[in-house]
């Protein structure tokens, strides 16, 4: 039991990492990570080993952040903004062209592009942050992402391409021109 219980808590910085990128907010986080572990260790006997610790975990959390979601989204009202409309001309192309990526899938494997990444994440607005997270990392379809964040299937395109395209521009920065 000490065991499972001291691995459990091993991951917490991890999943709070994980947490604080979805949810942007520091209390939400910690509240969503602090139920996670209090359902893990509750159900020290449904793990059974059969994906790591790190993936059973990280699967309660993911339906631990969506609760938080669904709760914020009924709480307060979404604010919306539009600080990417510069990066395009009236027509919709591009201003100035990305610079080109050498070896993206080289990239990837190092441990400074995840950094990169949650820095380019944590400059984008709270629900384009959510929504790229919900179907990029969490595998959400449409319909559920519209669903949990009240918004349109249109809206959630949206905010799709805006994310992807803030994500590349600051990635261009962060990571690929460096």
């Amino acid at each position: 039991m000490n065991d499972f219980r001291s691995r459990v808590e091993g991951e917490r910085p991890y999943l709070l990492r994980y947490a604080s990128l979805q949810l942007r907010d520091t209390q939400a986080a910690e509240d969503a990570v602090q139920e996670t572990l209090l359902a893990a260790l509750a159900g020290e006997a449904g793990f059974g080993q059969r994906a790591s610790l790190r993936t059973w975990l990280t699967g309660i959390l993911k339906h631990k952040i969506i609760d938080a979601v669904r709760k914020a989204s009924r709480e307060a009202p979404a604010a919306g903004a539009d600080e990417f409309e510069a990066l395009f001309d009236e027509r919709g192309h591009w201003i100035e062209m990305p610079a080109a990526w050498s070896d993206p899938d080289a990239s990837l494997d190092q441990k400074r592009f995840f950094a990169a990444l949650e820095l380019c994440l944590s400059r984008l607005p709270a629900k384009t942050a959510q929504t790229f997270m919900m179907r990029e990392h969490m595998g959400l379809e449409t319909d559920e992402i519209c669903k949990e964040l009240a918004i349109t299937a249109t809206h959630c395109w949206v905010l799709l391409y805006r994310a992807r395209m803030a994500l590349r521009e600051c990635l261009t920065k962060e990571w690929f021109g460096k």
